[in-house]
C-alpha cells in the first residue's frame, strides 16, 4: 500500500466532504474547515508525481481559489449567496479531482 496516495485520497475526499457539509449548515466554521482541509490537500499534492498530478494540483488550486473568496465574502461582508456559489465550485472541482484521482489509479492498475 502507498500511504502517501492514501493521504492525498484521504485529504481530497475530506475536502469534498467538508465543502458539502457548509453547504448543509451555511457557517462560519464549517467554511473554515473546508478551506483549511482544501488548503491541506493542497499542499499534499505539490509532491505527488504521477501520471496525472498536474491535472490533480489543478483541481485542487481551483477550490482552493473558491473556498478562500468565499470565507472572506462571508466574513467579511456577509454575503452568504455569494460564499454558497464559491463553494458548489470548490466541490465541483474536487469532484473532478476525485475523478482525476480514479483514472490514474486505473490507469497504475492497467499498467501492471
Amino acid at each position: 500500500m502507498q500511504w502517501g496516495k492514501v493521504f492525498y485520497i484521504f485529504f481530497a475526499l475530506m475536502s469534498l466532504t467538508t465543502s458539502a457539509a457548509f453547504l448543509y449548515e451555511n457557517s462560519l466554521v464549517a467554511l473554515f474547515i473546508a478551506g483549511s482541509v482544501n488548503v491541506i490537500s493542497t499542499i499534499l499534492k505539490i509532491g505527488v508525481r504521477n501520471l496525472l498530478s498536474a491535472e490533480l494540483l489543478a483541481g485542487s488550486l481551483v477550490a482552493d481559489l473558491h473556498l478562500i473568496p468565499a470565507f472572506f465574502a462571508m466574513k467579511f461582508y456577509g454575503n452568504d449567496t455569494i460564499a454558497v456559489g464559491l463553494v458548489i465550485g470548490a466541490v465541483i472541482a474536487n469532484i473532478y479531482t476525485i475523478i482525476v484521482s480514479m483514472i490514474e489509479s486505473a490507469k497504475e492498475k492497467a499498467d501492471f
